[in-house]
């Protein structure tokens, strides 16, 4: 419990300078930050993954799925700010023209990843193995719910 309301405080303020951050970043800026967000919310699911099929170590999955938790509920949606829905200077752009055409879409899909990578950490402090299988899936489904829409290949 202690951990959800920690996750959830964590959350508010990270939007909230995320949100301040965006205002101030350049576009360019702002592709950078997000596309670093995703690879690391990536190698962490690589890491829980390894966890799953392997010898499963209850820290280092704890460690990588609070990392996840973090970084998608830091307020990433404020690093799609304008100017962003294309390449800018060296920074390219996998997200699609669609995704900023239908941001209420968008949010909601985002709600729904920000709740399932709060249940991931969850189910991983518990050490449940099968309850992380579990909440795995429901990420990998919510990234990809987002993904088959708004992701150009």
């Amino acid at each position: 419990m202690k951990k959800s309301i920690a996750l959830a405080a964590f959350g508010i303020a990270a939007f909230s300078f995320a949100a301040t951050a965006s205002a101030q970043a350049k576009p360019e800026d702002q592709i950078k930050y997000r596309k670093a967000g995703y690879s690391f919310m990536s190698w962490n699911m690589g890491k829980i993954k390894s966890n799953l099929e392997g010898t499963y170590n209850k820290d280092q999955v704890i460690a990588a799925a609070n990392a996840i938790a973090g970084i998608a509920n830091s307020g990433m949606g404020a690093l799609y700010g304008p100017g962003t829905e294309k390449d800018v200077g060296d920074q390219k752009t996998r997200a699609k023209p669609e995704l900023f055409q239908n941001m209420q879409e968008v949010g909601r899909i985002a709600t729904d990843f920000n709740a399932a990578t709060t249940k991931l950490a969850s189910a991983a402090a518990t050490g449940d193995k099968a309850a992380v299988q579990a909440a795995f899936g429901e990420v990998g489904k919510n990234c990809k719910a987002c993904h088959d829409k708004f992701r150009a290949d």
